[in-house]
């Protein structure tokens, strides 16, 4: 680590509380570095920093083949520094070191794919009705924005975030988790680097309810996007109404992974596993809910015990791991808890439910992965988010019935299914109440389509076009070419 403080108004701060923070290795719970640990007064500067910069800087009038060429060059300095910076998401998060390197391709491609789209859009000429005039829609950046980033995929959600938002020429103040800091002040080391000037990139860790707060309540914010807990973006929510600031929220998912009789039966089973035990269940998009038809259901329950056996977990570095730890001591206290409602309320266990008995993980935050059967649709395993390497399965008999449940939840990020009759894809892709929908695969996502969800899922999107459209606000200008006078007052 090179860099362990706050970065305001392009300078590297302590924090005015002189609060520090460990930041731990959920693989050994070992100390990894101490970064410091920012409040309300650092988000306040930070937020101030951002507002002269967009107000006096000058970024939002910076040519946007400009705003483009700084984006294309951090994306060089993330694609030069992808393995330092694969490291660090590693040890922070304790995903596997492979997963990680593929998080770093996408986030270098994510910059340059906003970089391309920052000139692109001039604007759209309206026919006006009136003669002599003309009739104008531009696009503006929206202004100061508050980013609140996850813990699960640390520099990937903030990289979402920064680089439209960068691309449509708003200032940002970045709050990562405070829990997995590493990678967002790699990046922000790197913005340094590349050039961006003084106040429009901006990062202050610590804690939601002192930074976070602050970005949601303070007035000179005028958008704030957060990815993260479902209660937590209520109360953004609520805080942002004060001012009547933007919100885009990405609040998780409970994502049902239907497979029908017709399925190709091997590859639905890959990608059940696909689909939950990349980063431990961590994902809001994993397909945890696994719904399957009377006629494979015995079948595939076994398959899925038998793959399921076989997975090895440790530590994130070894090659030979395929699943690593969960990010905390509280995260697998609440995975664990799980475990007694889901038999409380009926599901039957029948692999995993555990901590490992391997001594050599005995101090990380390790949960074996776990599969309940005889699962009902009224069970709060399988309607809330359970965040891990669970997986629940429901046995169903018809298509009408599935669908029916798999809608019943308050989520709606994503949802797959599988099956080779060409009717039931169109059926099925256009009943499922989802904002991502997959079709004989699962937890495909790219940059060039937007991500995010209906129902409590969220609000607006992400990546795509419509993930720079998010930062803009609309103006309609009109000009009339030919005033004449009305004469309708006072004549």
């Amino acid at each position: 680590m090179t860099r362990s403080k706050l970065y305001i108004d392009g300078q590297w701060v302590e924090a005015k509380s002189g609060k520090k923070r460990d930041i731990i290795n959920p693989y050994d719970a070992s100390v990894i570095t101490t970064v410091a640990e920012g409040g309300r007064e650092d988000a306040i500067a930070a937020i101030k920093a951002a507002r002269n910069a967009f107000d006096n800087g000058g970024w939002p009038q910076t040519p946007a083949t400009e705003r483009a060429r700084l984006l294309f060059k951090l994306a060089d300095l993330i694609e030069r520094d992808q393995e330092e910076l694969a490291r660090l998401e590693s040890l922070d998060t304790g995903k596997t070191l492979e997963e990680s390197r593929w998080d770093m391709a996408d986030i270098a491609g994510i910059f340059r794919y906003f970089a391309g789209l920052a000139d692109k859009d001039a604007g759209e000429v309206i026919a006006s009705p009136n003669p002599s005039s003309s009739s104008t829609l531009v696009r503006e950046p929206v202004g100061v924005c508050g980013q609140i980033s996850p813990w699960n995929y640390p520099l990937l959600q903030a990289s979402w975030k920064m680089a439209p938002a960068l691309a449509a020429g708003c200032t940002i103040v970045m709050k990562p988790s405070e829990i997995t800091p590493l990678t967002t002040l790699k990046v922000t080391e790197l913005a340094e680097e590349v050039g961006f000037p003084r106040g429009v990139v901006n990062t202050v860790l610590g804690i939601g309810s002192e930074v976070g707060a602050e970005l949601a309540e303070n007035t000179d914010v005028d958008l704030v996007s957060f990815t993260g807990g479902i209660s937590t973006g209520k109360t953004i929510m609520r805080a942002a109404a004060e001012n009547v600031k933007k919100v885009a929220l990405e609040l998780g998912g409970k994502n049902p992974n239907i497979i029908f009789d017709d399925a190709d039966f091997d590859l639905a089973v890959d990608y059940a596993l696909n689909g939950v035990f990349f980063h431990a269940g961590q994902i809001c998009s994993a397909g945890a809910r696994i719904m399957v038809q009377d006629g494979i259901h015995d079948k595939f329950v076994e398959a899925l015990k038998c793959r399921m056996e076989k997975i090895v977990i440790g530590n994130g570095f070894d090659d030979k791991t395929q699943m690593g730890p969960l990010i905390s001591a509280q995260h697998l206290k609440k995975v664990q808890r799980y475990m007694d409602i889901a038999q409380d309320d009926g599901a039957k266990l029948i692999l995993g439910g555990t901590t490992p008995t391997d001594p050599t993980l005995k101090d990380g935050f390790f949960f074996m992965p776990t599969l309940f059967v005889d699962c009902t649709n009224d069970m709060k395993i399988v309607q809330e988010e359970v965040f891990g390497p669970v997986i629940t399965v429901e046995r169903f008999s018809t298509e009408e019935e599935v669908v029916k449940r798999a809608n019943s939840t308050i989520y709606g990020l994503s949802a797959g299914f599988w099956t080779k009759d060409p009717d039931r894809i169109k059926r099925v892709s256009s009943a499922l109440r989802f904002g991502t929908i997959w079709a004989n695969d699962f937890n495909v996502y790219f940059v060039q389509a937007p991500w995010g969800g209906y129902k409590q899922s969220g609000l607006g999107r992400e990546l795509g076009k419509a993930g720079l459209e998010e930062y803009t606000e609309v103006k309609h200008i009109y000009q009339n070419h030919a005033t004449e006078a009305f004469n309708w007052f006072g004549v």
